[in-house]
């Protein structure tokens, strides 16, 4: 299949390796606001053998079976209304959007004229994640989750205009960081239905929104947790999920999942792989966008949905909203009221 490319900011670094990787799509075309843009992919991914287009309209008029779209939360409404009347698919990078309003509000009119919508959360792509989910059954009913995400962004990373704000990025290091490991924790427990949260900004950073989330949580399952999650601890470790089960616990450290039952055997799968979680966002491995992007491609082919959908990633937002009002009101928030 062929793809286009909507948005060359830092992360369509991932999204060019992703594409040169892969063997079943291709990338035809790319759109940014500046020719300046535009170029230097090109000439970074000559590889590709993609072309450049001078506008979102040019795009949604061509042929490609796809629109992958990465730009800013905050510019995504407009594109999307217009690839939406074209009929084009839409991978889009996370997060949908910047409130659960607005994402909400994206994910429906995708939804009323029946335009697939997939979103990037990679995460979910992590080969571990699958031997997770067969052994899950095996440990017993959930109950205590541990969700650490301790990662380093230096304050150069906040320097670019409207990063870390509400109007471009809809937050901080919640919708922007946190995410991830957010909505893979929601994949494996179930549905959060009650937190309780704090939030500051640092001393080590200047930006608008929060660079440090601290928070309990209450599962559907009848599980309690607790979340940490920073961009202010130097020089950044690898995001980690525990889950203890009855029978057991499993430790997913980024590539690496390890099982301890509670008899006394344990398991570990899979190897070291970065995050992103230092001072370089990009220090992960492209695989993951890959698997995404195949896994999408393959969705349309079969008439399925993708791994995850615009209507599954309001679940995250949803949480997202729910810790976000904890934090300022002070409150103990139900999240059915979010």
């Amino acid at each position: 299949m062929r793809a286009a490319l909507i948005g060359l900011g830092m992360v369509s670094r991932a999204y060019g390796d992703a594409l040169r990787n892969s063997r079943t799509v291709s990338l035809d075309s790319v759109f940014a606001r500046t020719s300046k843009s535009r170029m230097n992919f090109l000439t970074e991914w000559s590889a590709l053998e993609a072309t450049a287009c001078d506008s979102v309209a040019e795009i949604a008029a061509s042929d490609v079976d796809f629109v992958i779209l990465t730009t800013p939360p905050n510019a995504r409404g407009d594109i999307v209304d217009v690839l939406v009347k074209a009929g084009k698919p839409i991978l889009m990078e996370k997060p949908v959007e910047r409130t659960l309003e607005n994402a909400t509000a994206l994910v429906e009119t995708c939804e009323a004229a029946d335009i697939p919508l997939g979103i990037v959360l990679q995460h979910r792509a992590r080969p571990v994640v699958s031997d997770l989910r067969r052994i899950m059954p095996t440990l017993g009913p959930l109950r205590a989750v541990e969700v650490n995400v301790p990662w380093w962004r230096p304050q150069a990373y906040y320097d670019e205009p409207g990063r870390g704000s509400y109007a471009r990025d809809g937050g901080g290091v919640l919708i922007s960081q946190a995410i991830h490991t957010l909505d893979l924790m929601l994949s494996l427990t179930g549905p959060a239905t009650e937190v309780t949260a704090m939030a500051a900004t640092t001393g080590f950073h200047q930006m608008e929104a929060e660079d440090f989330v601290t928070a309990g949580l209450r599962f559907a399952n009848g599980a309690v947790g607790q979340l940490f999650a920073t961009t202010a601890s130097f020089p950044g470790r690898g995001e980690t999920i525990m889950l203890h089960f009855q029978h057991g616990s499993a430790h997913l450290d980024a590539g690496i999942l390890r099982i301890d039952r509670q008899n006394g055997t344990s398991e570990t799968f899979g190897h070291v792989s970065g995050s992103g979680a230092g001072a370089d966002p990009m220090a992960f491995t492209s695989e993951w966008h890959r698997f995404m992007i195949e896994d999408f491609a393959d969705a349309l082919r079969q008439n399925r949905p993708p791994l995850v959908t615009g209507r599954e990633a309001l679940g995250v937002h949803r949480l997202i909203a729910a810790l976000e009002n904890s934090a300022r009101t002070g409150t103990r928030v139900q999240i059915k009221e979010t």
